[in-house]
């Protein structure tokens, strides 16, 4: 017996896949316990390949369980992150509002989206560390934390609604025939699979 497909389970209406990518240091993992768990740490320990959340939120009338992947920004990890560009629906790029390279190297983030990630991967990018002084980390105020996910979230349900919405013209639907191609679909039938 297969199992329901993912938008269709009892406990949410959607699964949306988020990930994090970004510098090392930018902020990511605080980002993400801000969102998750409501909380802020001054420590910083750096991510180990990948970690994730997950938090279900209600988005217009909708039930939508978000899975939040948090990437390692060090080069040592990426061939492990990049991996995890294929299955996600929406990328969140991170840089440090005080730090321009993390800025500039967003370009860099962008090119291994396009080399990995889905055509259609929701994007989005995330200056973080305007509450920052030199002794403190970010996501500490919780400034739009809170929206630019479920900014991201709106938009990529959007998406699946819609594509859920839409008929597609050349699909080929199994175990149905059309009623034109009746004679000629039974004919095939029984030369090929007897």
């Amino acid at each position: 017996m297969a199992a329901p497909p993912s938008r269709a389970r009892a406990d949410y209406d959607y699964l949306i896949k988020l990930l994090l990518i970004g510098d090392s240091g930018v902020g990511k993992s605080c980002l993400l316990l801000r969102f998750s768990d409501g909380s802020f740490t001054t420590s910083f320990i750096t991510t180990i390949g990948i970690d994730f959340k997950i938090r279900t939120i209600e988005l217009d009338g909708k039930r939508i369980k978000l899975q939040i992947w948090d990437t390692a920004g060090q080069e040592r990890f990426r061939t492990i992150t990049t991996a995890y560009y294929r299955g996600a629906m929406g990328i969140l790029l991170v840089y440090d509002v005080t730090d321009e390279s993390s800025f500039n190297n967003i370009r860099n983030w962008i090119r291994n989206i396009e080399q990995h990630a889905s055509d259609n991967v929701n994007k989005v990018l995330v200056g973080n560390k305007a509450d920052m002084d030199e002794s403190k980390r970010s996501a500490k105020t919780n400034l739009n934390v809170e929206e630019v996910f479920f900014s991201i979230a709106r938009d990529i349900k959007q998406r699946l609604a819609d594509s859920d919405a839409r008929v597609e013209p050349n699909a080929i639907k199994i175990g149905q025939q059309d009623q034109a191609d009746g004679s000629a679909a039974n004919a095939q039938k029984a030369g090929c699979c007897g």
